[in-house]
Parts: C-alpha cells; structure tokens; sequence
C-alpha cells in the first residue's frame, strides 16, 4: 500500500495555524497496520525525528511541516518543490520527506521543515536519517541506525544493536543492551549504562561512560574520557585522547594487562594488584599485569593525565 501526497494539497486533511513569527505548519497523519519485527525507514532534510515504542499492532506517523511564509499561497509554493511519501511493503513502513525541484536560494530551503513523530511496535527495527535535526528513540527492542548531519542523539532504551552518528552534535545513550557504536564530529557523548559492547568516538568532545560491561573503543580528538567497566574484560580494549584525561574504573578482581601511556601528564594506578610492572621515571608510560592477566586495556592521552582505579 502506497500514501503518496503533494504537500501542496494537504490543507483538505490538515490544520493550518500562522503564528506572529510568519510561520505556517501544517500535519499529515497516517497509520499502518503492522506486526512485530517489520522495519521503519524514515528521512527527512532539516527536520527532527522522534520515534516512541508503544504495545501496539501499529504505525502511527504524524509529519508536521513548519513553513517559513506569510501566506498560505506563499506556503504552498515552497511546498511544490517536496514530495512526501509515505509507504508500506508488507510489515516494513517508509516515511520520506524529499525536495524534488531546486531551490532559487538557500532561503527559500530552510524556510521548509518536515519533522516527524512516529510511534512503532516495541519490537520494531528503525533506519533514521535526517539532514540536520535531532533523532530520539524511546524504549526500541530492535535494531536501531541513526543518522544526522547537525542534530543531537538521544536514545533512551535500546535493546538491539545501536548505530549512531551525528556531524555536530551531542550523543546520549540512556540504556542499552546490545551493541553500541556512537560517533560525533563535534560534540560529547554521554552514556548511561550498556550492557552490550561499546564503540564511541568523537573529533572534539569528552566521553563519560558511566557504567558498561565493555569498552571496546572510545575516542576523542580532544576531550577527557571517563569509563566505568563493570564486567572483566573479555577483549582488547583502547581508550585514547589526544588532549585530556583518561579516567578508568575497573572490577578488583578483573585480570588484565595495562598498557598506559601520556605524553603530557602522569599514570596512577591506584591499588591496582599489578605484577611484571614496567615504568619509566616520569611515571608517564606504565604497563603491568593486573591480578591474573587477560586481555589488554590500552590507555593514552597526548596532554593529560590517566588514572587507573579498582572498585
């Protein structure tokens, strides 16, 4: 089943309301009958993406359209140049805000934003793109790719594998069970507690993990890295910063092999039961085993400090 409307059009099943800032929004509803398991696809260019996970048999897309005009007529022109398309294909939905004529300026395609609310099955998969908004998921027992070129993230439970990358902005991972891999090319990234194996990078921003099973890598080009691991270490694992601290919790009976490193400050090591230690008289390159060995915890910082401490 196939939803296709010319936005020009939408005024015969949507409210229009003109506020003081000469803006007009406009909505679209639409629900799918769905099971559990399908797939959601959804893009759109500037808007934000929020997805909610209800016990439902069902799709419910709300496509709201904030309009940068003084009159409707106005409206409707820059409305010609986007095709919204909303599609089913057996269990899977497409949602797709898409610009199908130029622009004559960059004006006239910023003053369209095509935002989304849509509530899935809380067994659903989601692929989530968005030009510039920000992206939020709430309680998703499924896969979940999320991608923004200058929006936030915010992912309040995942319980699947996690894909989540922003050009600009700031990464939040509440709760989650499987794997994480989160990135950003400006921004921080906070994550809550994961449960699952945990990839996070970013170009400019600190890294605070406060509670995960495994880091498998974290780092930033600029920032300080905070990671409390809550299980041993069951693989190699890097934690790397090119400007800040690196601070790590372990378990007191977690066996592994310390290799630290900073170019800029000094290593602690706590009370950390170490044998076959190695370091040199500035204390700025350490490496050790930890109780019985294991896999190795790679530690580095080009200017700050690391510290290593048991729990």
């Amino acid at each position: 089943m196939k939803f296709w409307i010319p936005l020009a059009c939408v005024l015969t099943i949507a409210g229009t309301t003109v506020t003081a800032h000469a803006k007009i929004t406009r909505t679209v509803e639409k629900t799918f009958a769905v099971q559990t398991g399908g797939r959601l696809s959804a893009e759109t260019q500037g808007g934000n993406i929020t997805v909610k996970a209800e016990d439902t048999n069902e799709v419910r897309v709300v496509v709201t359209q904030t309009i940068d005009a003084s009159t409707d007529a106005a409206a409707d022109k820059l409305l010609e140049k986007l095709k919204l398309t909303l599609d089913q294909q057996a269990n899977d939905v497409t949602v797709i805000a898409k610009f199908e004529r130029p622009f004559t300026s960059m004006w006239d395609r910023n003053s369209v934003l095509v935002s989304y609310t849509i509530t899935v099955p809380r067994q659903f998969h989601l692929q989530l793109n968005t030009s510039g908004g920000d992206i939020t998921v709430a309680s998703v027992k499924g896969t979940v790719s999320a991608r923004t070129s200058g929006g936030n993230l915010w992912f309040e439970r995942v319980d699947g594998d996690l894909d989540g990358k922003t050009s600009g902005g700031n990464v939040t991972l509440k709760e989650g069970s499987a794997r994480a891999h989160v990135s950003t090319s400006g921004g921080n990234i906070q994550i809550e507690r994961a449960t699952g194996p945990v990839t996070a990078s970013t170009s400019g921003g600190d890294i605070k993990i406060q509670s995960a099973s495994q880091v498998v890598s974290a780092s930033t080009s600029g920032g300080n890295i905070t990671a409390k691991l809550t299980d041993p270490l069951q693989q190699d694992s890097t934690l790397h910063t090119s400007g800040g601290n690196v601070t790590v919790s372990v378990l007191r009976s977690a066996g592994f092999v310390l290799d630290a490193e900073t170019s800029g400050g000094d290593v602690q090591t706590g009370d950390l039961a170490l044998s076959n230690v190695q370091m040199n008289k500035s204390k700025s390159r350490v490496t050790a085993t930890v109780n019985a060995g294991g896999p190795k915890l790679s530690l580095r910082t080009s200017g700050g400090d690391i510290r290593v401490r048991a729990d």
